[in-house]
């Protein structure tokens, strides 16, 4: 099986997509593409990364996300998976995971790049400065999606390649480049599973 090639198991109307299961918020969004029609499966090694079609990348900590990667040897291949065109979601942690480059983060932090974005860790304040807001989102309709902030990134600048989807007080909290999407923050904690709804299509498409 190529890194390109989609699993015998997924089908067009339930496609298999893993959660990175390293740290994180993990089991909500399992929940998440459930309830968004995908049939989700946990990745914590490179044989589980090639059996799925599509990749979520949780929120939790991004510089203990990217050690374990390393130590579980999938850093590389998941940057092979992202190269060779696979969707990815990620949400805060995640979305640092998918930033070419960051700032504020540990000088020995790696990355898994993906979208043309410098990400700033923890702009939008501590733990205890956690909040929620309605977001609007291109490309998604009925409203704003509500969002959980934690600790939440927000970007600081994009390039040509990618798109934004979301800005909240002045910053931007949603891209998109190609078959990768980020959001600053959380819609699997919200129960509103419009954003994963929107991931699945993208998956579908690929």
């Amino acid at each position: 099986m190529t890194t390109s090639s989609i699993p015998a198991t997924s089908t067009a109307d339930a496609p298999v997509i893993g959660v990175l299961a390293l740290q994180g918020d993990v089991r909500e969004h399992l929940a998440a593409l459930t309830a968004a029609g995908a049939t989700p499966r946990q990745v914590r090694r490179p044989e589980e990364l090639a059996e799925v079609a599509a990749l979520v990348i949780p929120g939790g900590e991004s510089t203990t996300m990217s050690k374990l990667a390393i130590i579980f040897g999938l850093l590389e291949p998941l940057r092979d998976r992202v190269r060779a065109g696979m969707p990815v979601y990620g949400t805060c942690a995640g979305m640092i995971m998918l930033a070419d480059k960051i700032l504020d983060g540990r000088d020995d932090q790696e990355t898994i790049g993906g979208i043309d974005m410098i990400v700033r860790r923890n702009a939008f304040g501590r733990q205890n400065e956690s909040f929620e807001a309605g977001v609007d989102i291109q490309g998604i309709e009925d409203g704003p999606v509500e969002g959980v902030f934690i600790r939440a990134p927000w970007v600081e600048s994009v390039g040509g390649g990618a798109e934004v989807l979301a800005t909240f007080d002045g910053h931007t909290v949603a891209v998109r480049q190609g078959n990768v999407l980020a959001t600053s923050f959380h819609p699997e904690l919200t129960g509103d599973h419009r954003v994963h709804k929107l991931f699945v299509e993208m998956v579908r498409r690929a």
